[in-house]
């Protein structure tokens, strides 16, 4: 029976938070993975390559897995009414509800992460607690059917941890090896925890508009879920 795993393409998403796992769920045998937007057309990511959503909400099957990556778009999602309708009506229904990265914030805006434990990148993760959310500082974090991937990188762990779950975990070693997914970086700045303090500085300077822009539209989300 073919699985059906979509992902939420939307203008200004995070390419690799959505590549990223979709190149291993597309490797999968029996696996039907569906770019999800309002309309069949080309969208572009917020580094500017563009992509093609195949499948329109209306057109949607019930699927077995509904991922919602991150990126610079999420903002307006938060506050998209046909979005948050599609994605609780999704939610009802499938195995796995996950994220990538701040495409977390938008399941907690649809009232999908009240009392749930989740992760988020982590210059937002203090965004999730007031949409409900019990905010848990690990790469993957799973609560039920809830399972939650850190910031860009993460979705690769993430879409590795849901493969062992779909079907076992020799395919998704199998998988790790095929795409060579050993890391290994240059550097150790990578996390808060490791990174310099003089650039953990300039991260939190390059997010800052960001983030104020974002605590706004969850303060707002937070306020319509009561």
């Amino acid at each position: 029976m073919t699985l059906h795993i979509g992902l939420l393409l939307f203008p200004e998403v995070q390419q690799l938070d959505l590549t990223g796992p979709y190149d291993l769920f597309a490797a999968l045998p029996d696996v039907q993975v569906h770019l999800i937007w309002k309309d069949c057309t080309a969208v572009r990511s917020s580094t500017g390559l563009v992509l093609l959503a195949d499948t329109r909400f209306a057109d949607c099957p019930p699927l077995d897995v509904l991922c919602v990556p991150g990126g610079a778009g999420v903002e307006a999602l938060m506050e998209d009414a046909q979005v948050l309708d599609f994605l609780r009506l999704q939610a009802a229904s499938v195995r796995y509800l996950t994220s990538v990265c701040t495409g977390a914030l938008v399941l907690g805006a649809a009232g999908l992460l009240r009392g749930r434990r989740a992760t988020t990148h982590w210059a937002y993760h203090d965004l999730l607690a007031p949409l409900g959310a019990e905010p848990v500082a690990e790469r993957v974090v799973r609560d039920g059917n809830l399972i939650t991937g850190g910031g860009v990188t993460a979705g690769i762990d993430f879409a590795l941890t849901l493969v062992a779950e779909l079907f076992d975990e020799q395919t998704a070693q199998v998988l790790q090896l095929q795409i060579e997914y050993a890391p290994a970086p240059p550097f150790d700045a990578g996390s808060p925890a490791t990174a310099p303090a003089a650039v953990l500085a300039q991260g939190w300077d390059n997010t800052a508009a960001s983030r104020a822009r974002r605590a706004e539209v969850v303060a707002r989300a937070a306020a319509r879920l009561g």
